[in-house]
């Protein structure tokens, strides 16, 4: 007992007791010694304690990801040094103190680190009575507490400045997976299109005359003019692709097969196609009929490589704008660009899930950090799509209201339970599973709307009807006509 008595007294968050209170201390002590490895306690357990190391060390853990990431490491070695980064000294000798305080679980797992280590432990129910009797504990713990909070939010923007750079890389690897994949196919076949069409086109020049080229002419020009496909039913497309393809075949066209799918993927049907063929004799039909089925195909790969283009543009603009690359922090923006960018962005995870968008029109511009912003966005829709578990409807709402910018995000999921809904913004809190969450993206969502912006962020939630409210004031004067939102 005596050694514990000089071991507590030597400590610096125990220097400032009486020796009444260091007797009381010693009688409440409950003093443990830890092998190599061994677990003092893991994350999620709810029963927190208060723990002081006395000799050896501890090395605090969180799975992130399905990987174990090394939060701290606390030793007897580090005594009476403060860390460049503004680490109080006494911060290396307890732990356990956040979850006490904020009346949660613990939020990391601690091991032991090294052979030697060795802990007194203080149950809730003790911990709370020191700080109420020991005025000196207070004074040592507040300032570590400060900056543990601080240093958490630091290392949280950190980790979502990671996860949204990959976020952003996924998202635009999946998207740009089609329209890449489109470009390859169709520059690989355009060159033996164009060499079908080089040579039906001769043939066709050799057995038509004047009136019979002005009828296939026609038709071509005539394709341009039509309008996209309607859904159809794909049965109906296979027996009509079919019917096409029986027909050219006994007319003797080589191409009868290519001929088939390009009319039908157009929508069209045999009785079209004989329409517009009136005037073709015969014996130049074969040779007409091969001449269209290579126009049809070489107009199908430009098609595809007009469609392809663009799209690949909108994607590099959009991970542009949702990185707000070469722009100056604080600029002017429509919110409704940040969402639109983020949806993108998010596309893959929102495979199944219906997207809904309430825009009201003539929205203004608001001025903040677009790029902050668009966290807040991806953490919402990101909360929204797991909690849906690919089904159900994401909802987007976006209006000018009483001098804010009010931005909700809904979703149909499972919903926040009730009891934890008043500390979903708390750090460290969350509902997830362990390892599937850190309890800072919430947080860290707060302080960006809240401090950042000078907003709010309030959350309500039923089964099925989860909602996060974002309200982001105006600039003083301006209205909801202010200027139009290129998003609605």
């Amino acid at each position: 007992m005596s050694d514990l008595r000089a071991t507590l007294r030597s400590l610096e968050l125990f220097e400032r007791l009486t020796e009444e209170q260091l007797d009381w201390l010693v009688s409440v002590s409950r003093p443990r010694t830890l092998a190599d490895g061994e677990v003092l306690f893991h994350d999620g357990d709810p029963d927190a304690e208060f723990h002081v190391l006395l000799a050896g060390g501890l090395v605090v853990t969180k799975v992130v990801d399905g990987r174990d990431e090394v939060l701290t490491r606390h030793s007897t070695e580090e005594e009476g040094a403060d860390g460049h980064d503004g680490k109080p000294s006494a911060a290396h000798r307890f732990t356990g103190e956040l979850p006490l305080l904020t009346e949660g679980g613990y939020v990391a797992t601690a091991a032991a680190s090294g052979p030697a280590t060795s802990v007194v432990t203080y149950p809730r129910q003790v911990f709370f009575e020191m700080l109420g009797r020991c005025h000196g504990v207070a004074a040592v713990l507040l300032p570590v507490l400060a900056w543990r909070i601080k240093s958490s939010e630091v290392q949280a923007r950190k980790r979502a400045t990671v996860e949204a750079l990959g976020t952003l890389a996924a998202g635009l690897a999946h998207e740009l997976n089609n329209p890449a994949a489109a470009v390859a196919r169709a520059a690989q076949e355009l060159g033996p299109a164009v060499e079908r069409l080089v040579r039906t086109a001769h043939s066709w020049g050799a057995v038509a005359d004047g009136a019979e080229r002005a009828v296939l002419d026609r038709l071509a020009a005539g394709l341009d003019a039509l309008p996209p496909p309607a859904t159809s039913d794909p049965l109906a497309q296979a027996d009509a692709e079919e019917e096409l393809a029986d027909w050219a075949e006994e007319t003797g066209a080589e191409g009868a097969a290519l001929l088939a799918a390009g009319i039908a993927d157009l929508g069209l049907e045999l009785g079209w196609l004989l329409e517009r063929l009136e005037g073709v004799t015969e014996p130049a039909l074969p040779a007409a009929l091969d001449h269209l089925a290579a126009l049809l195909e070489t107009r199908a790969l430009t098609a595809e490589l007009r469609a392809a283009g663009p799209r690949i543009s909108q994607l590099v603009a959009a991970t542009r704008d949702y990185a707000n690359l070469d722009r100056a922090p604080e600029q002017r923006f429509a919110v409704t660009d940040g969402l639109e960018n983020t949806l993108v962005v998010l596309r893959a995870k929102l495979t199944g899930i219906t997207v809904v968008r309430a825009y009201e029109e003539n929205l203004p511009e608001l001025t903040g950090y677009p790029s902050e912003l668009n966290q807040v966005w991806t953490n919402l829709v990101d909360n929204a799509a797991e909690a849906m578990e690919g089904s159900g409807t994401l909802t987007l709402r976006v209006r000018a209201e009483g001098g804010c910018m009010v931005v909700e995000v809904a979703d149909t999921g499972r919903g926040i339970p009730e009891e934890s809904l008043p500390r979903v913004f708390e750090p460290f809190y969350t509902t997830k599973d362990v390892g599937k969450g850190t309890g800072l993206g919430l947080h860290l969502s707060y302080r960006i709307v809240t401090q950042r912006h000078r907003g709010s962020l309030t959350a309500r939630s039923v089964p099925g009807d989860t909602r996060m409210t974002v309200r982001l004031p105006l600039a003083p004067g301006q209205s909801a006509t202010t200027s139009p939102s290129r998003g609605s």
